[in-house]
């Protein structure tokens, strides 16, 4: 996740200083996904250093707000504008995990997948309860987020179910065999 588009978004709104936009960054995202203040005035660092925002006098409470500059509104623009690509996003732990959990010796992969699922079913069913309780009409920002979260979960559910089948008509290599370069080349071949 950019905080620091994150920053650029609410500094659009007009100028700020670091624990406002901390509580405005949680209040837009249903304190989904919290902010330390230390990442808020780092964060606003590296864009006073960019050229993106620049620091305004101290108000009368002694706190230094910050607004955008005319590079910062072109660079919260473009980002609005330009779609996430999936190699943008962090790695997939989960997937990550499976792809080692399948050659560890000792490890039931399969249990791996139960757990998983277990643990991604009780997630969707708070997020479920969570939504049926988010209906004012100024939560559309929090019921989008919660959404996009529900949706993540019953896709990870999907792809357990596919990796679980998979699983069935899995037959591990020999004992001692080790893949090669020449058959992971393979295998990118045949995926294309």
């Amino acid at each position: 996740m950019s905080i620091r588009h994150g920053l650029l978004a609410l500094l659009e709104r007009g100028p700020m200083y670091g624990y406002q936009l901390r509580a405005a960054f949680e209040e837009s995202t249903g304190a989904t996904w919290p902010l330390n203040i230390g990442q808020v005035y780092t964060t606003l660092s590296r864009l006073e250093r960019d050229g993106l925002v620049r620091p305004l006098p101290e108000n009368e409470g002694g706190q230094r707000p910050y607004e955008l500059t005319d590079l910062g509104r072109a660079e919260i623009t473009v980002w609005f504008a330009t779609p996430i690509s999936r190699t943008d996003r962090p790695r997939d732990e989960l997937a990550i995990k499976l792809a080692l959990a399948l050659t560890t010796p000792g490890v039931d992969v399969r249990a791996v997948v139960q757990t998983q699922r277990t643990a991604t079913i009780q997630t969707l069913q708070e997020l479920t309860r969570l939504k049926s309780r988010s209906d004012e009409p100024g939560d559309m920002s929090w019921r989008l987020i919660l959404d996009a979260m529900v949706f993540q979960a019953e896709a990870e559910v999907r792809w357990l179910d596919h990796c679980e089948a998979s699983l069935v008509r899995y037959k591990p290599p020999a004992p001692g065999s080790v893949a090669t370069p020449e058959s992971a080349d393979h295998r990118t071949e045949a995926h294309r």
